[in-house]
């Protein structure tokens, strides 16, 4: 058997693009690693699942956002039950400028999306899928996904530049 056609070695070959993704969601190193973690081990268990006609690596984001979505809705569930005293109430401290400003003004921003859009810009942008397999992944129709690829294009600008946001007429579309 050729090595490319071995599904474990396949799999292994887009370890460091699933960890890409799971990072851009997330947002913290140890809960990107355990996502992957879990996304590979649901992988290897439904290997037979993946049809070969379409690409591993759109199967592997839908089913690595799938884990996402699944973990975010178990932690609100456990968040309502939190309490809050003994909490500490000291202010936070300022934050020290850091070098590439503008790269980290952009990931901050894109913290402040909306799931949908930050999904479908991170899968377009920082992981180069067609618009076709953005839509597969996020199990929306292509219409859907170009709209909150829009939306959260637009809500990045505003976020990223708000004097933009104050001289820039409103333009609005008209939609039958």
């Amino acid at each position: 058997m050729h090595k490319h056609d071995d599904f474990d070695w396949l799999l292994e070959q887009e370890i460091p693009h699933l960890r890409r993704y799971a990072m851009a969601l997330c947002g913290h190193d140890a809960e990107a690693d355990d996502l992957v973690q879990d996304c590979l081990e649901r992988a290897l268990r439904k290997r037979c699942l993946w049809l070969r006609q379409g690409r591993l690596r759109s199967w592997l984001f839908r089913m690595l956002y799938r884990v996402y979505l699944n973990r975010r809705r178990d932690q609100r569930h456990e968040r309502a039950h939190l309490s809050l005293d003994g909490l500490p109430l000291e202010p936070a401290q300022a934050a020290t400028q850091l070098p590439h400003a503008e790269c980290l003004d952009m990931l901050l921003a894109l913290r402040h999306l909306p799931e949908e859009q930050r999904s479908a810009i991170l899968l377009i942008a920082l992981e180069d899928l067609s618009y076709e397999e953005a839509a597969w992944v996020l199990r929306v129709p292509i219409g859907t996904l170009r709209s909150r690829i829009a939306r959260g294009r637009a809500a990045l600008r505003s976020l990223c530049e708000p004097s933009v946001q104050a001289t820039a007429p409103v333009v609005l579309r008209r939609v039958k």
